[in-house]
């Protein structure tokens, strides 16, 4: 592993790019406190050439040394520090994870190493945070961490942000929390693992009905008395699928909704009657169906970057071609002269949840004069 120019984007190891894509996530979560752009550097340094295990090895350690300052720092009742290193150490353990394989014991440990920081960060919070565990299928349970609105006595608005299959909710505490809280906003980050290790996701991907767990997730909000159930949203993070949009196709509860709008799916099934002269899409075997072709019952927003899997002309297109052309359904693409044009937005999520957020805020605040 040689730590190369820091230019190109980012790409620390030309020849591993889930390793550059990994440090450039910690640098950009720098901007909303995941991560110091000093520690970042100081790491790219120390990893050793044709040392394959240096990356886990030396992030583990940062993590250490930023979790013991956290700790020190609750001692002495200083909870800003705290939380701040928290959540760093918790991003760092989730690099030291990250290229390791789901059969290895140490990814296991640092996963739960960074859970154990994700909660103590909760505990220093004000108003303080709660794991909360959420039924869905038999056998299997979601877990989630809830995080009441700042500076409130009654019901608040709620946005639920949950990534695509193989993404910890963890990630949400730096990513989108911060954008949550400074709008008024409780948010409940999740993810579909539950309790469960990495290689579990493989038993999740043989169900047909993922989308389910968005219900089991309203049911369970709709039974708190923080939560303002007339103005929840969804914020879907990742672009690996379309199993949130076609939730939000068969829930009628959502106020809102940030996805993929099943573009993706439309894409696919475009490509499919585009390779075999097919003229009825709806004849396209393609799995995830069904789309959301039809309508929500809820205003839409889709964001995508220019420079991602999917051409911005390409999903412009679907979206003319589809019923998606509605004055619900607002895609907003992000180009390379503003940042934010890569996929999923890595090379500047904070700019793409800003306007995220505040499309957000828009549509719940209308949603409290509906009758």
């Amino acid at each position: 592993m040689i730590p190369a120019s820091l230019s190109d984007d980012f790409m620390l190891c030309p020849e591993r790019e889930d390793i550059s894509a990994e440090f450039t996530r910690l640098l950009t979560a720098a901007q909303e406190g995941g991560a110091t752009i000093a520690e970042c550097l100081m790491i790219a340094r120390q990893l050793k050439r044709g040392d394959e295990q240096s990356w886990h090895r030396e992030w583990k350690k940062l993590a250490q040394a930023n979790r013991h300052r956290a700790e020190a720092a609750f001692a002495e009742g200083h909870m800003v520090t705290a939380q701040r290193n928290w959540l760093r150490a918790m991003n760092y353990y989730s690099a030291a994870a990250m290229p390791l394989d789901s059969a290895d014991e140490r990814r296991w440990v640092a996963v739960l190493a960074m859970q154990e920081c994700a909660r103590r960060f909760l505990t220093a919070r004000v108003p303080g945070g709660e794991v909360v565990t959420i039924p869905w299928v038999e056998g299997h349970a979601l877990q989630g961490y809830f995080l009441p609105a700042p500076a409130t006595n009654g019901r608040a608005p709620t946005v639920i942000c949950i990534g695509e299959p193989g993404h910890r909710k963890e990630e949400f505490l730096v990513k989108l929390a911060p954008h949550a809280r400074e709008r008024g906003f409780a948010m409940l980050a999740l993810d579909l693992f539950g309790d469960e290790r990495d290689d579990y996701m493989d038993v999740l991907l043989q169900r047909r009905d993922i989308e389910s767990s968005i219900a089991s997730v309203m049911d369970y909000l709709e039974l708190r008395s923080d939560v303002d159930f007339d103005r929840v949203a969804i914020v879907a993070d990742g672009w690996g699928s379309s199993f949130v949009a076609r939730a939000v196709l068969q829930e009628p509860r959502f106020a809102a909704a940030v996805c993929d709008g099943g573009l993706w799916d439309l894409h696919e099934r475009s490509f499919f009657a585009s390779r075999f002269a097919m003229r009825d899409l709806s004849i396209v075997p393609v799995p995830h169906a069904p789309l959301m072709a039809s309508s929500a019952d809820c205003p839409v927003l889709i964001t995508l970057g220019e420079e991602g899997w999917l051409e911005a002309d390409r999903a412009q297109q679907i979206v003319q071609k589809s019923r998606l052309g509605s004055s619900d359904i607002v895609l907003k693409v992000f180009t390379a002269a503003e940042t934010g044009a890569a996929q999923a937005h890595a090379d500047n999520p904070s700019l793409a949840n800003e306007y995220i957020f505040d499309w957000l805020e828009s549509q719940l605040g209308a949603a409290s004069k509906r009758i």
